[in-house]
């Protein structure tokens, strides 16, 4: 068994990622996804807040061709159909993130003051959870 959990955090604009706290917002949809196995994702709310507001747990990853995924999610994925579709332009294929648990940081948090260094991932970037947590211990979370 593992000592340390894998988890990722996710760059998602501000709109987006407020739909997710908010539970509005039941699925992520990505063109590229994880190579390991995940236990949580981190949401980083994108320019121009830029800021960690929380993170969910997956219930499930379902891979598709994105108009299988409009279909399917659409109703639950907290998008427009011009801009799923432009996200998804010449992409053969796609992923939707099913969102399981979600929690709000009580306050939002400067990836800076846990993660030294911190450049803001074009997609995703792996972390693991006893790096979140002594980040987390020392903010006091």
């Amino acid at each position: 068994m593992k000592d340390t959990l894998t988890s990722v955090i996710l760059s998602i604009k501000p709109i987006y990622a407020q739909a997710i706290i908010a539970g509005t917002k039941k699925v992520e949809f990505r063109k590229k996804i994880f190579k390991r196995e995940v236990e949580k994702i981190f949401i980083y709310s994108s320019m121009p807040k830029k800021k960690m507001i929380g993170y969910f747990t997956i219930l499930d990853v379902i891979e598709d061709t994105p108009i299988n995924l409009w279909n399917e999610f659409k109703e639950v994925g907290g998008i427009s159909e011009r801009d799923f579709f432009e996200y998804y332009k010449n992409a053969e294929k796609g992923f939707s993130i099913k969102i399981d648990e979600v929690v709000k940081f009580e306050k939002e948090i400067e990836p800076d003051d846990f993660i030294e260094e911190f450049c803001a991932p074009q997609s995703y970037i792996y972390i693991e959870e006893t790096t979140t947590n002594w980040g987390f211990k020392k903010l006091g979370l």
